[in-house]
């Protein structure tokens, strides 16, 4: 039995055999004796996106009082989950968010170059949830000017997209194919709105293979 640890897109932790590209967490929300989830789905503001191995290192899931190892298949669907980049695994990556996120955020007259974790966390926890449960938000744009990683939900058949080059593609649990026509006007964005922003001031997320042989 696969353990309830894979994150969808609309931010729900559900039981699925496949793992994705990225590990992650939002503090310590499983019972370390029975590996399942507690009935909260976060201990923490600080709701990050972690390389599967770390220098030679791969975690033993739920296994230790520690923080609980949740899955994603991509950056994408972390992102539109809530997450953002880890500040010690995925340096590099956090700090291009950050500096994307100050770009989008801040005014050209601060001298700080990059935004700080505190405060993307205190943004993205304000945004994702609302009322305890995922937040939606409505669509700022036609999907063709929306960044790529953006993430869209149609809520009638509870379908995920993901947005590259301007196009939709439909997310499942081992990757992305081509969508059938969907009808934009009841479409809500998944991603946070200041996510979002970071995206289109020029962080480019990883995307799973399936989303483009180009990336």
């Amino acid at each position: 039995m696969p353990l309830q640890n894979r994150v969808l897109p609309t931010g729900e932790i559900v039981a699925l055999p496949l793992r994705g590209l990225f590990t992650g967490n939002r503090g310590i929300i499983h019972d370390p004796e029975t590996k399942t989830l507690l009935a909260r789905r976060w201990s923490s503001k600080a709701w990050i996106i972690c390389v599967c191995e770390f220098q030679g290192r791969r975690r033993d899931v739920m296994a230790t009082r520690s923080w609980t190892e949740l899955f994603f298949l991509d950056e994408a669907t972390a992102m539109a989950a809530g997450h953002r980049p880890c500040f010690y695994c995925r340096r590099p990556a956090a700090t291009a968010f950050a500096a994307a996120w100050a770009r989008a955020h801040h005014s050209p007259h601060e001298r700080q170059p990059r935004a700080s974790a505190k405060e993307i966390d205190a943004v993205l926890h304000q945004q994702r949830l609302q009322d305890g449960a995922p937040r939606r938000h409505p669509l700022p744009a036609a999907l063709p000017a929306l960044p790529d990683g953006a993430m869209v939900l149609a809520p009638t058949s509870g379908t995920s997209f993901v947005i590259v080059q301007g196009r939709a593609l439909q997310w499942h649990s081992d990757g992305y194919r081509p969508a059938s026509p969907i009808d934009a006007a009841e479409l809500q964005l998944l991603t946070p709105p200041a996510t979002l922003r970071a995206l289109a001031a020029g962080y480019r997320p990883v995307l799973h293979p399936s989303a483009g042989a180009d990336r």
